[in-house]
């Protein structure tokens, strides 16, 4: 057993069989043609081709359009593509590496303050994550707040995200809870809302409540304390004791002071208390529908590789008449590193995770072992042209991972097999890099689930508010109904922004072995959270029994377009 975050052994070569996602345009890799293979078999980490397939903030040269007989230019338009896309359509942008948050605002503000909420959302995003500089918080929430305004589901998410941590804005967290409603459409007499909300408001009302009792209890012992200077005072002018009066008339002087602030602090919790609404509506348990035959439509994919493999779309899943769409996942497992230690499990929970998905859940798998970097993005930019807005995505990892310290915050990494020893992160592969992508993705339901240390770095959302799950809603009829058509941006993190281990699940690690055997044993329609839920303490507990500490999270990813959705295991067949 050991943690996912060594040092040090060899090359072995990439495993994993044809490319399932392999539609990316000749066009686009010609664009970054290099040499194919190196003398070893192995494809080149090219670099100008890597850099192709980074995000970009892109300006798209205006269309020509005919009205008549008038011909006339549109303005130039921004959009977020790969540098490779931008160069073969013309656009302009600046290149990654020296990119910052003022050429990233030049291609987004002037269509944000011409009032585009997409352009809004990205001049946010751009404010909060910082690109070079300090995050400007109070920007990034302006910005939001506009897009919001216009009923932008991602501005209310990520503007939601904001009041919860209480950045640039003050801390609310049922201001959080509304705007998250409000991104997921879900009406407020919902009882899914009202549940979460009187549970929001009881544990605010708890806190305003011990901070009067604790307030009252400093202004009981001050007023004491008061009373004992007063007498004090009174004693020194009797006895006409000039530097003592001086004296305690200075911490009477202060002493009264302090009264007052905290009798004025009282007043203000008092009145917040006052002012939470009292929700009338009874909250019921909502219930879980019952197992029901699931029918199976047929998908048609009509496309091949571009090396001649024909790639098969995946089915799409229906339940009880709720059609979920067709499913994919990637899976990478990386074991054999050339400059790292090697790792043990990641083989054996790849391969059985990707059969679980597609034997039982019905997924169309991509399994890569020992991926290096320029394999591993080019699967997440070739998704790109393999998703529809219908589809859901799966993408685990499991590997070495690692971070870098970039001031207030830490930036995290997934590293490839030709990745080198920190601290150099050139054949690194960024979170940020898988971000942009799942942004970029149509997809509308995406789980990312990271099986490597400081996995949880993907995402610098909070564990936000979820609506229903004190109330089992995760399967209900009316809690689908609301996510399904919400784009979703998930993260299932093993251990957090902490080191996880590699082993202790028999072959397995920790976490993939929980993983595996919650999945396998699911009859039912099973959410995100709720797979969460199931796996957060056993993983604990097997960690623990390996005497090591580690605590599975689960976040949204913010910057992806995330909108309050979800995402769902809908196994085949009812057991």
């Amino acid at each position: 057993m050991r943690d996912n975050c060594g040092l040090n052994r060899r090359p072995t070569a990439i495993g994993g069989g044809k490319t399932l996602l392999a539609l990316i345009s000749a066009a686009l890799l010609g664009a970054c043609a290099g040499p194919q293979q190196d003398s070893a078999g192995l494809p080149p980490d090219s670099e100008d081709m890597i850099a192709g397939l980074y995000i970009v903030d892109c300006l798209l040269p205006g269309q020509i359009r005919k009205l008549g007989a008038m011909t006339y230019q549109t303005p130039r338009r921004p959009v977020k593509t790969t540098a490779a896309d931008c160069n073969i359509r013309g656009g302009e942008y600046v290149a990654y590496d020296r990119a910052n948050y003022k050429t990233a605002l030049k291609v987004w503000l002037p269509s944000a303050e011409a009032g585009d909420p997409k352009a809004q959302v990205s001049v946010g995003e751009i404010f909060e994550n910082g690109l070079g500089t300090e995050p400007n918080y109070e920007m990034a929430a302006f910005w939001y707040a506009k897009a919001a305004e216009q009923g932008d589901k991602t501005a209310q998410f990520n503007l939601g995200t904001l009041y919860e941590q209480g950045k640039g804005v003050e801390q609310n967290k049922l201001k959080a809870l509304n705007l998250y409603r409000e991104a997921w459409g879900l009406p407020e007499d919902s009882l899914m809302y009202q549940a979460t909300a009187q549970k929001e408001q009881e544990a605010l009302r708890a806190s305003l409540e011990s901070q009067l009792k604790s307030k009252d209890a400093q202004l009981k012992l001050l007023e004491s304390q008061l009373q004992s200077l007063r007498s004090k005072l009174k004693a020194a002018k009797a006895r006409g004791a000039s530097p003592e009066l001086a004296t305690a008339a200075d911490e009477l002087n202060t002493l009264s002071e302090l009264v007052t602030t905290l009798k004025n602090d009282r007043v203000a919790v008092a009145e917040q208390l006052s002012a939470i609404p009292k929700l009338r509506t009874p909250v019921a348990k909502l219930r879980t529908p019952e197992a029901g035959v699931k029918q199976r439509t047929p998908g048609v994919f009509e496309a091949a590789s571009s090396d001649g493999v024909e790639v098969v779309r995946g089915e799409s899943l229906s339940f009880e008449g709720t059609n979920f769409g067709r499913y994919y996942a990637l899976v990478i497992g990386n074991r054999n590193y050339s400059a790292l230690e090697d790792l043990e499990t990641p083989f054996n929970d790849a391969r059985e995770i990707g059969a679980v998905l597609e034997n039982k859940y019905g997924f169309t798998v991509q399994l890569l072992l020992d991926a290096d970097r320029l394999t591993v993005m080019r699967a997440l930019n070739e998704l790109h042209e393999v998703l529809t807005e219908d589809d859901n995505l799966l993408i685990y990892y499991a590997g070495h991972g690692s971070l870098i310290d970039i001031g207030d915050r830490n930036a995290g990494y997934w590293l490839p097999v030709n990745a080198d020893a920190p601290p150099n992160d050139s054949r690194w592969v960024p979170n940020e890099f898988i971000t942009n992508h799942l942004g970029r993705m149509q997809a509308r339901r995406v789980l990312v689930i990271a099986d490597s240390c400081y996995g949880g770095l993907l995402s610098s959302s909070p564990g936000h508010l979820f609506f229903g799950n004190a109330a089992g809603a995760e399967g209900s009829s009316e809690y689908i109904r609301y996510k399904l058509p919400r784009r979703s941006r998930l993260l299932l993190s093993s251990g957090g922004d902490k080191p996880v281990i590699d082993g202790g699940g028999g072959g397995h690690s920790v976490f993939a072995r929980e993983l595996i055997t919650i999945l396998e044993n699911n009859s039912q329609v099973m959410s995100a959270p709720a797979l969460y839920a199931n796996i957060r303490q056993p993983v604990m507990a097997r960690a623990e029994a390996n005497n090591f500490v580690q605590e599975p999270v689960y976040k949204s990813i913010k910057g992806a377009g995330h909108e309050v959705g979800d995402f769902f295991f809908v196994p085949k067949s009812s057991q």
